[in-house]
């Protein structure tokens, strides 16, 4: 592959619903640019993007693949993102490091929940994009309806065709291009005459592009409110300001899987996809405060390191955005975020599995570099004397977790620096272990990406990993105040053992422990109070009633009894313990659970089902609102019961609902369940000391 300049480089993220046609429109642009002799197929496992073995298994991408075209002295940079809601934090990467966006939308779904979610990812980014209606040859197909649904997408963005089909569903041949005025027919749209019955539609299509093209600029604006007509050359320009200031978006139309209007799509991308001169640099934290980064190769080398992989051949892969300068391969660079120097190998350009190797990236190009030693997603690499940070972008919230475990004994070793490598590849995944439970936990956005990074620990870094449901992290507290006494007295012939207690215990709403003493006279030592409270500490630990910590409680010692030779810290340790158990007994004790503050947003024809369900789950409704054919609901429901709910979510609402989810606090448990609750711990205690 030749050395592309910046202004001739394209970085586009090809996003979309699920099932759109991403990964069969990368096809047809490699075979139609002649980079493939055949059209790989998704049910085949043959296609270049997904490479991947859990991709061939699922007939799903479920990561983004770089995948690099040479179009007419262009080098486009096509990131083929995953379409599944798991897959998400694939997607926010990809657009952090691309100038544009092709959204891909299918000609008889329309917009979709995927389609809302990576438009609202563009709006965030400020990125230009790209419509293109796929699948334009399926029964069913309907330019109009698709085209009014996807308007719906925005009040502030204007759509505007720059192609009308050529017939649908299984008459599609091609399209009417508006700017050119020429028919195209087949996948490299070959031009033709403009058949009569569309004429008059497309002359009416070609006036409005012309008037998207006055407003990307005033004088041109002007020239056309004088009543004069706009050059092709004139609306090319006006458009493409239009586009990059995310005034206008393009709409094209294509049938990726039929090879049908393909090459109109790649000359859509060079005409007014941005370069990366074109688009403002991400913001960037510099030596002295915020940095405007220049994308120039004379600047000082800025790279950011936007996905890691781990390849069982080649080890660590990191693939890497330059933002500014020229990065070559076998150099030096500095990772600021980690403040150690890297030594780079041979730079590669990728065309999905497959490694291009290349001596420079300019300005503006993505490619990849193996086996450095301390970098991962979101690093930034550059000259030690010209320190630069890029932020991250905000990835979404995990919504599903499981616990895990591993298979084995040499599995138990490996099992955390998996999962922090795993973690390290995709930042929607998270690891930590609950004290409460004593369990070990997976956070992911649903069972699908939980289950896809299960099957990597095993292939990529042979670590067998079990998973269960995990349990909740329940607290213990008490409801009122009471009183403990205790006395440890032990006479086996030797040193005797001595100690005796008297406490008193009260809720506590300002801190998760409080300790005093109240101690007058000469009845107890103060020197006792250290392994009183020890013992106390390790009741609130292991817990009282069902075994979860205790919380919330103030402990006043005051008074006690000690003996001149057998009182010892261990006897008093023993007696603070049982005394402390005792005082919760009568203390009125409950369970509380953790409470999640949940924002859906469904469909307004699911809302009553929503309700219904969200009623079983205990749910407190706080709000309920509408916004553009969408219902959102506010409620706060108890972690018990969404513990699988991304999952019975997308099953109520045939995969359109989505929802958010964080902490917000800790109530109680109503008596009926916390007394399940209690009952199965006990047994479970009954279980594991029998064995």
């Amino acid at each position: 592959m030749k050395e592309y300049g910046t202004e001739f480089i394209r970085n586009v993220a090809l996003v979309g619903h699920l099932g759109s046609g991403k990964t069969s429109l990368v096809e047809a642009l490699l075979y139609d640019t002649g980079t493939t002799t055949r059209l790989g197929k998704i049910e085949d496992g043959t296609t270049v993007s997904d490479y991947d073995d859990e991709e061939h298994r699922r007939k799903i991408s479920v990561s983004t693949s770089l995948i690099a075209i040479e179009f007419e002295n262009y080098k486009i940079n096509l990131l083929d993102t995953p379409g599944f809601n798991d897959f998400m934090g694939e997607v926010k990467s990809a657009l952090r490091v691309a100038d544009g966006a092709i959204i891909v939308v299918d000609a008889v779904s329309g917009v979709e929940v995927g389609t809302e979610l990576v438009w609202q990812y563009c709006d965030e980014m400020k990125l230009p994009r790209i419509i293109v209606i796929n699948k334009m040859d399926r029964e069913n197909a309907n330019f109009t309806r698709v085209l009014e649904s996807i308007q719906s997408l925005s009040k502030d963005v204007k759509l505007v065709p720059v192609q009308f089909p050529w017939g649908e569903k299984q008459d599609f041949k091609g399209v009417i291009g508006l700017l050119s005025m020429r028919a195209r027919k087949g996948g490299k749209g070959e031009p033709s005459d403009i058949p009569a019955e569309y004429k008059e539609a497309a002359e009416k299509g070609h006036l409005a592009m012309m008037e998207a093209a006055a407003e990307g600029e005033d004088a041109l604006l002007e020239k056309y409110l004088g009543g004069e007509m706009l050059t092709n050359d004139e609306i090319t320009h006006g458009f493409k300001r239009a586009v990059d200031n995310c005034t206008f978006v393009p709409v094209l139309i294509a049938s990726a899987a039929a090879n049908v209007a393909i090459t109109p799509i790649l000359e859509t991308i060079t005409r007014y996809m941005p370069s990366p001169t074109e688009i403002p640099v991400p913001h960037a934290e510099g030596k002295a405060g915020d940095e405007e980064v220049k994308p120039t190769d004379t600047g000082a080398l800025a790279a950011y390191a936007f996905k890691t992989t781990a390849d069982p051949f080649v080890g660590k892969m990191t693939y890497l955005r330059v933002f500014s300068g020229v990065m070559n391969s076998d150099t030096r660079v500095w990772n600021h975020n980690k403040s150690v120097e890297e030594r780079l190998g041979t730079l590669h350009i990728m065309r999905g599995k497959e490694q291009i190797a290349v001596k420079t990236l300019h300005t503006g190009d993505i490619g990849t570099v193996a086996k450095l030693s301390s970098t991962v997603t979101g690093d930034t690499l550059g000259d030690k004397t010209h320190p630069i940070h890029f932020a991250m972008p905000h990835y979404p919230a995990a919504l599903y977790t499981v616990a895990v475990n591993p298979k084995t004994q040499s599995d138990a070793t490996k099992m955390g620096p998996t999962l922090s490598r795993l973690c390290e590849e995709d930042l929607t995944l998270h690891w930590r272990h609950e004290h409460s439970t004593h369990q070990t936990l997976l956070e992911g956005m649903g069972d699908q990406h939980i289950d896809v990074a299960i099957r990597r620990a095993e292939a990529k870094f042979g670590t067998a990993i079990l998973t269960e449901t995990p349990r909740v992290p329940y607290r213990e507290s008490i409801t009122k105040n009471s009183d403990g006494h205790y006395r440890h007295k032990k006479q086996s012939g030797g040193a005797g053992q001595f100690g005796e207690v008297y406490l008193r215990i009260e809720p506590y709403l300002d801190d998760i422990f409080d300790f005093e003493d109240e101690l007058v006279g000469m009845n107890l030592s103060k020197s006792y109070l250290a392994p009183i409270e020890k013992g106390i500490k390790a009741s609130l630990e292991q817990g009282v009633i069902a075994g979860y910590p205790m919380g919330n409680v103030r402990v006043i010692v005051y008074d006690g009894k000690m003996h001149e030779v057998d009182s010892k810290p261990m006897a008093f340790e023993i007696a603070g313990r049982e005394a402390f158990k005792l005082a919760v007994q009568s203390a009125g004790p409950v369970l509380r659970e953790p409470i999640m503050m949940v924002k859906i947003t469904v469909p307004e024809a699911s809302m009553g089902d929503i309700l219904g369900d969200l009623n079983t789950r205990r749910a407190r409704v706080q709000g309920m609102e509408q916004e553009t054919g969408k219902s959102i609901v506010t409620a706060e429901v108890p972690q018990a019961e969404m513990l699988r709910y991304v999952t019975d979510l997308r099953s109520m609402t045939q995969g359109r609902g989505v929802f958010t989810m964080e902490y917000i606090r800790h109530d109680v448990v109503p008596n009926h369940i916390a007394q399940t609750i209690i009952a199965n711990s006990k047994k479970g205690k009954g279980t594991e000391e029998e064995e």
